[in-house]
């Protein structure tokens, strides 16, 4: 199965996630500086946990303009430790994601039916791990938590 294919029925998964009215647990998004997303600005996520017996699905989002420069994108979390690719556009350049606002929103499944350790707080550290030291056309990046029934 190819890296297009799979991620569009990631997508489709966390649509009808949604859709089916599921609330999150946890949503946050952070604007990025305007003039670009510097490769060392660390962007922290931090949430609760009260349900250790529950499975969770984590999903980062990314909003970015038609302006965004590549067909991929590379996020690093918690350090360069967990390293996730996905695709913002199709081999023919035409955006993936969903038009929100002006922006283009793209999703990428990083956690499916996860237990955490034990109750308290999460955090999650993301930074782009492209190759230019000021990534430009990306406007936000948000997590959302969905604990699962």
């Amino acid at each position: 199965m190819t890296t297009v294919i799979r991620n569009l029925i990631v997508l489709s998964s966390v649509l009808l996630l949604v859709a089916c009215g599921t609330k999150p647990v946890y949503t946050e998004y952070h604007n990025l500086p305007l003039q670009g997303w510097h490769m060392d600005s660390l962007q922290h996520f931090t949430w609760a946990i009260d349900d250790t017996a529950k499975a969770y699905d984590v999903i980062v989002y990314l909003r970015h303009t038609e302006r965004y420069p590549y067909q991929n994108m590379w996020l690093f979390m918690n350090g360069e430790q967990d390293t996730v690719e996905f695709y913002v556009a199709d081999d023919r350049g035409h955006w993936l994601g969903n038009n929100v606002n002006g922006f283009i929103e793209t999703s990428v499944l990083v956690e499916e039916a996860y237990h955490f350790d034990s109750i308290g707080m999460y955090q999650l550290d993301i930074r782009h791990g492209m190759r230019d030291t000021l990534l430009r056309g990306v406007m936000a990046i948000g997590v959302e938590v969905y604990g699962k029934e």
